[in-house]
């Protein structure tokens, strides 16, 4: 888990290496163990007045494809710097209007053992359409689980950062950093 200063270490690294002129404003950057996202703000392409939704909508879309395509090599320079400093591939994200599109991302794989009625919840998920696979319905579970527990996850996360602190305030913090365990990784 990345703690809160990490975060904003991070945040703060991007938001001066970023040239000035790629985002309106950095509007996110996050991390886990594998991937950084990092998400801006692009600019609304101008339009009339009374435009249509899908109108506005196609618009925005056209505006992203536009800013990714202008700014890849800048945002590879930016990411190989990142990936050699941080260890982790960086993934990169804008917001236009309403719309949110995330470009190239790491999709991790994670194994876990089900028992039968948690494999039957997956399979239900395909029977219904819902998903394609087995993957697809957990993946589906836990982007379900992210929406609708928000709270209950910040209240965590934040929990674990003060176990964290805590434990580098103990006895043990130098022998624990030596450890042959320890490969030097945030995770």
């Amino acid at each position: 888990m990345i703690t809160s200063e990490k975060r904003e270490k991070l945040r703060g690294w991007f938001a001066g290496r970023l040239p000035d002129d790629l985002f309106e404003e950095l509007v996110e950057v996050t991390a886990d163990r594998e991937e950084i996202t990092v998400i801006g703000r692009v600019p609304e392409p101008r339009l009339a007045e009374g435009t249509s939704d899908a109108e506005r909508e196609t618009a925005a879309q056209a505006r992203i494809q536009e800013f990714r395509e202008r700014t890849r090599e800048t945002r590879i320079e930016v990411a190989r710097e990142a990936e050699h400093l941080f260890r982790r591939k960086v993934s990169w994200g804008v917001v236009c209007g309403a719309e949110r599109a995330l470009f190239t991302h790491v999709a991790a794989p994670v194994m876990t053992r089900l028992r039968q009625p948690e494999r039957q919840v997956l399979d239900t998920l395909i029977a219904g359409g819902v998903a394609r696979s087995r993957s697809d319905a957990l993946a589906w579970c836990v982007r379900l689980v992210q929406r609708h527990t928000d709270d209950w996850l910040t209240e965590l996360r934040e929990s674990l950062e003060h176990v964290q602190r805590v434990r580098a305030q103990g006895p043990d913090t130098e022998e624990v950093a030596d450890s042959p365990t320890d490969d030097g990784t945030d995770g």
